[in-house]
């Protein structure tokens, strides 16, 4: 993966994100040597999301298909959820 120095980022502005990225999907901002941000293209960010959300779908239904689930009305499950707090 990529890094880029925050000096870099502060000096060179985008055109060290384009660099470090022209090698990599992802690359990491660090600041006083220590890593803290990851910058990516906007399309790398919306596959990831896209990934994401297909994990939940799936998790999702494996959760309906084993029976894990309630089903109830609107204000029995909000009434579950005070209970819980």
């Amino acid at each position: 993966m990529s890094r880029i120095s925050a000096n870099d980022l502060k000096t060179k502005g985008v055109a060290a994100i384009e660099a470090a990225l022209a090698a990599e999907p992802e690359a990491v901002v660090s600041v006083r040597g220590k890593d803290r941000y990851v910058v990516m293209d906007l399309a790398h960010y919306h596959y990831l999301r896209e990934c994401e959300l297909e994990a939940a779908l799936a998790q999702t239904r494996a959760e309906l298909e084993a029976g894990r689930y309630v089903k109830e009305s609107a204000e029995s499950h909000v009434a579950r959820i005070d209970k819980m707090r």
